[in-house]
């Protein structure tokens, strides 16, 4: 029979927020904090941006054609984190490092082809630290 958990709340023994997870293999660990998402975001970025669902973003600025800044709910904790996605039909999404990132908005731009491009599908999750 299988075993069922229901918690509101997960504490570290040593720390609250230092949860340790064993690998597959039993070899390596890691803090469960480093390895979840903090924030993500699906958009429309032909005319004004327009969210379609989030996590941890408020809104979204549009800063040039095929550029967006991700205004965070609740910011990072430094200006050093990672983001990924994509936009449409593949097209790689990337920071914009034109517009550095700060602890609370994040820059991303589009870009296919030698040009930046809007697209009606990006999306991005961002990973690191939160304040």
């Amino acid at each position: 029979m299988a075993s069922i958990l229901k918690v509101d709340d997960l504490r570290g023994n040593t720390a609250a927020g230092d949860i340790t997870i064993t690998s597959e293999g039993g070899a390596a660990t890691m803090q469960l904090q480093q390895g979840v998402i903090k924030a993500w975001c699906k958009w429309d970025n032909t005319g004004t941006p327009t969210q379609d669902d989030s996590l941890n973003v408020s809104s979204l600025t549009d800063t040039a054609t095929g550029r967006t800044g991700l205004n965070l709910t609740n910011y990072m904790g430094s200006q050093y984190y990672a983001a990924s996605g994509f936009g449409s039909n593949g097209y790689p999404m990337m920071s914009d490092l034109s517009s550095a990132n700060t602890s609370s908005v994040c820059n991303v731009m589009i870009w296919y082809g030698g040009s930046y491009l809007d697209s009606t599908i990006p999306s991005a999750l961002i990973t690191g630290d939160l304040a």
